[in-house]
């Protein structure tokens, strides 16, 4: 089973901390839309026919999508991909789009699974990051999503912000656990370059990021999620019995996968793709009919890292009889050789062919993974 990802590059403003592909200015949405059912005909082959379990829409903002330009994009997928009759189709959504109206008409289309972009409960946070919705939007949405009809859905909630305490981190996490929020995406705040917020802090207009807040406030969110039932199945992801996101666990499991729209990723198991991040010449190449992608074909040493990159960070862990059989013997022992001195630290929990993170090992999860590389 394979996963079907479609960017949508645009969004009403931009967030302080944001680096992903995007556009505030609609002038080409239309044109852009035509384009993506254009690559959708392009790209049916990339995947050799296998059946498609999910469909996710992200972004940039699907949600400024209206309920015929998602029918369209649908239409066209199903035409010319087997998709399984159980398939999850996830849209993402900023709380200030979720109106009664738009609720209503994204009830009429094969969107399954919501996922709502709160980022906090607390004004000050909103502000901070310049998102367009206050704390009193993001409460309302999702409970006129779930007096809809709505059951799965999502929330992203990001900690380690200057402007959020550790008691106002407890609320946001205890408001999430009362409105019985079946899945929550939770992130610290990273700086990355070229952003409003990389540009803030380096003038000292705003409050530098303190890792060891983001730490600690990592150490609450485990403990006060995995004690309201949450089950930790990756590293950022928390979900109810049954609530798992399919689409993220299929990338985190190896699984492969066509992203569809600027910027957006591919991969089927032997070759990695990555369209160009400008809608522009994305849609110029499109029409011309050549997908405008970068592909490259991943040797064993590349393929085992990608491995153990995502595998590390979920409940399911690092699988050593697959780094064998998939990769060899020699990558196999390794494995376990760079491995024990995290066993020994109690960073990696080995359970007889499994390697999992332990708690103070989600801590430097990038740090240990990168030190299970393979470098020549």
């Amino acid at each position: 089973m394979a996963g079907i990802y479609i960017h949508i590059p645009f969004c009403k403003q931009k967030c302080h901390y944001c680096d992903f592909h995007f556009s505030t200015s609609l002038q080409t949405k239309e044109n852009l839309l035509n384009a993506l059912q254009k690559e959708i005909l392009l790209q049916k082959n990339f995947l050799e026919g296998e059946k498609i379990s999910t469909i996710y829409l992200g972004g940039g903002t699907p949600s400024i999508l209206k309920q015929d330009d998602l029918m369209k994009l649908f239409d066209v997928i199903y035409q010319n991909f087997p998709i399984a009759t159980d398939a999850e189709i996830t849209l993402e959504a900023n709380p200030d789009d979720l109106h009664t109206k738009k609720i209503k008409e994204l009830k009429q289309t094969d969107v399954n699974r919501l996922s709502i972009g709160v980022q906090s409960f607390q004004d000050a946070d909103l502000q901070f990051m310049n998102r367009a919705h206050c704390a009193e939007e993001a409460l309302d949405s999702i409970k006129r999503v779930q007096d809809a009809g709505w059951e799965n859905i999502t929330i992203d909630l990001m900690y380690g912000t200057p402007t959020l305490s550790d008691e106002d981190w407890q609320h946001n996490m205890q408001t999430a656990i009362d409105l019985n929020v079946p899945h929550i995406s939770a992130y610290a705040l990273t700086v990355e370059e070229d952003t409003a917020l990389h540009h803030l802090i380096r003038h000292k207009k705003c409050a530098p990021v303190e890792e060891e807040k983001s730490a600690m406030q990592f150490m609450q969110l485990m403990d006060n999620l995995e004690k309201a039932g949450f089950i930790q199945y990756e590293i950022s992801n928390f979900a109810q019995k049954g609530f798992y996101s399919k689409h993220n666990s299929n990338y985190w499991r190896d699984k492969n996968y066509l992203g569809l729209g600027p910027s957006a990723h591919s991969f089927n198991g032997t070759f990695r793709q990555w369209n160009i991040a400008n809608n522009i010449r994305y849609i110029q190449q499109i029409f011309q009919g050549v997908v405008p992608a970068e592909t490259e074909k991943m040797n064993v040493k590349q393929r085992y890292n990608d491995y153990i990159l995502t595998t590390l960070r979920t409940i399911w862990g690092v699988n050593t009889s697959i780094v064998k059989s998939q990769f060899s013997s020699k990558y196999e022992h390794f494995l376990l050789n760079s491995a024990q001195k995290w066993i020994d630290s109690d960073h990696l929990l080995k359970n007889n062919e499994l390697l999992t993170l332990s708690k103070k090992g989600k801590l430097i999860a990038n740090y240990i993974s990168s030190d299970l590389f393979w470098v020549d």
